[in-house]
């Protein structure tokens, strides 16, 4: 059974903690590639179930997913009130060879893009903050909440990513 986009959040939001997102968006990419240090190339692209995603297909997932909320709050910045598109991830990933991609060069692009984007949080006024756009999925997102949603969103991941390397 599919989550809804309310126990989605939900689950987000507790990864966070009350945490600060954008100090954790700043120190994911070394979380990760602590991670990856771990992980030859043939352990990185063994799913751990055939439903589930491997660690590269993960990365890569956070890869694309940090080019798509860059671009989101780009959008909410420059057109707050207009619809952000969603996007399905099995989709990309299909689309994308996630299951083909090297983790090692999709790290790169996420942490090349996760330092420009937080480049871009730390030059925000309270006021840009507080900007936003109709999501269909989850309706109205405030600059903050995507910002947000993205750092538990990498936390989730990395959590995956740290139960497949204990499961050995």
């Amino acid at each position: 059974m599919q989550e809804t986009a309310e126990q989605y959040k939900r689950k987000i939001y507790a990864f966070l903690a009350e945490r600060d997102p954008v100090k954790l968006q700043a120190a994911a990419p070394a979380t990760l590639a602590k991670l990856l240090k771990r992980v030859s190339p043939a352990k990185a692209r063994k799913r751990p179930a055939p439903d589930k995603w491997s660690i590269s297909e993960i990365v890569a997932h956070l890869a694309d997913t940090e080019f798509a909320m860059g671009w989101r709050v780009r959008m909410v910045l420059g057109q707050p009130g207009e619809p952000i598109q969603p996007f399905d991830q099995d989709a990309w990933a299909a689309a994308m060879r996630y299951e083909k991609r090297d983790a090692r060069k999709s790290f790169e692009q996420y942490r090349s893009l996760r330092e420009a984007n937080v480049a871009l949080f730390k030059s925000l006024t309270p006021e840009d903050w507080k900007k936003s756009a109709i999501h269909p999925e989850r309706g109205e997102q405030t600059v903050r909440v995507i910002v947000e949603m993205t750092a538990g969103h990498d936390l989730n991941h990395f959590s995956q990513i740290e139960r497949i390397l204990a499961a050995k």
